[in-house]
């Protein structure tokens, strides 16, 4: 019988005070006169004021993804003791990225270029023009450096977050991507995502359209009243088909410019912590480029791998999933998450919650196949674990009962 990997192996590993992931971070460590042993990730260091390296100590330091003055700076480097990874010339996508996503980051050019001319579709033209989920040699090389940057971003971004709030208080929030804007199951999934950001709970989803937007939606319009959450559907149901690309993007920008800046309150104004009460967070992939972008997240996770992202989203919901109803890819996620529970892979479990009974018990029973196996445990009896529901409150106040 499997049994879960030491804890530091999935731990994330804390490496922050070895990396440089800013120009200001690099600046004052230049001036102390060593960057040894340090790595430098994705930085424009051929922008003015261009630092000079030639007396900074830089034995065993990495520079992945940077960018030099010229190619004489970088062969100097590794002449000296560094290793440098440098960006790959001709992909539209970071190397290395040093942070996480934004909407704005993915929006780009869509004010110009419509959905096509958006960085998101720009990238997931390129990633299909090079093999898609079977890239050649040198794309895939490319597509894991930058999937590496995200894992390492993520791990910085959520930091804060999980050392005040702890691992029990992200929960994710799993359904169906076709559900149209302005149905019941895409209002119940915003009032679910609001309620949750306001109880002090980090959503988190796979970062797609239908109930996936709506989640995050509603934990981006936490600080507004209900009233306006229901205002904000209603201007997102004039487009409500994702298929239609451009029409389902200009509503999207539209309702993020009309609630851009949100009431305040005191749960926003802890430091850094912004981007979790006003969005929250999303996970999406490349490999459903195909889908529009979903706006409405405080920082967007995006992989080339689903792999990684599925198994990325699981492992950090420690605060119970709900899954809305859903077909295959719900499914899916939900066996997925229930192998990890089942064997404590990543730690204590939350609450497994299903939205709308009829649907989990007879259309597709998930019920009669997950209580038997979580009886089963080698952990004990967490049959309790799963509940079904046709209310969204009870939804939240299950998954609030405890930290």
């Amino acid at each position: 019988m499997p049994t879960p990997p030491p804890a530091d192996v999935i731990a994330p590993h804390d490496s922050s005070h070895d990396e440089i992931e800013t120009r200001a971070e690099f600046d004052r460590h230049r001036a102390t006169g060593s960057l040894a042993g340090l790595t430098v990730q994705g930085l424009r260091l051929d922008l003015d004021p261009v630092p000079d390296l030639t007396g900074t100590e830089v034995a065993g330091t990495l520079f992945v993804g940077c960018r030099f003055a010229s190619r004489e700076v970088g062969a100097d480097l590794v002449r000296r003791g560094a290793n440098v990874v440098p960006p790959f010339s001709g992909l539209p996508y970071p190397t290395q990225p040093s942070h996480l996503y934004t909407p704005d980051d993915l929006a780009a050019g869509f004010a110009e270029g419509g959905f096509a001319g958006m960085y998101d579709t720009r990238v997931y033209d390129h990633f299909r023009a090079h093999g898609g989920a079977l890239p050649d040699v040198r794309e895939a090389l490319g597509q894991r450096l930058h999937d590496h940057g995200v894992d390492n971003a993520l791990v910085d971004a959520t930091r804060a977050w999980l050392a005040t709030h702890g691992p029990q208080s992200v929960v994710g929030v799993m359904g169906g991507h076709a559900v149209p804007r302005g149905s019941v199951p895409y209002r119940m999934a915003a009032v679910l995502g609001w309620e949750l950001a306001r109880a002090d709970r980090l959503v988190v989803t796979g970062g797609g359209p239908g109930v996936m937007e709506a989640a995050n939606l509603g934990a981006f319009l936490a600080a507004w009243p209900a009233e306006e959450l229901k205002t904000a559907i209603d201007l997102l149901a004039v487009a409500p088909d994702f298929t239609d690309h451009d029409r389902y993007t200009a509503a999207a920008l539209t309702v993020r410019e009309r609630y851009a800046v949100a009431p305040a309150v005191p749960q926003q104004r802890a430091p850094g912590l912004g981007w979790a009460r006003t969005g929250g967070l999303a996970i999406p992939t490349w490999l459903y480029g195909h889908e529009p972008a979903n706006l409405f997240a405080g920082k967007i996770a995006k992989y080339f791998s689903n792999a990684i992202r599925e198994d990325t989203i699981l492992r950090l919901a420690r605060g119970g999933i709900v899954f809305a109803p859903g077909r295959a890819g719900t499914v899916q996620e939900v066996f997925q998450a229930a192998t990890k529970t089942y064997y404590g892979t990543d730690g204590a479990s939350g609450a497994y919650v299903f939205l709308d009974r009829a649907y989990w018990t007879r259309e597709l029973p998930i019920e009669s196949l997950l209580r038997p196996l979580f009886a089963a445990s080698p952990f004990g009896d967490l049959s309790t674990t799963v509940h079904l529901t046709d209310d969204v409150h009870e939804a939240v106040r299950v998954l609030t009962a405890t930290a």
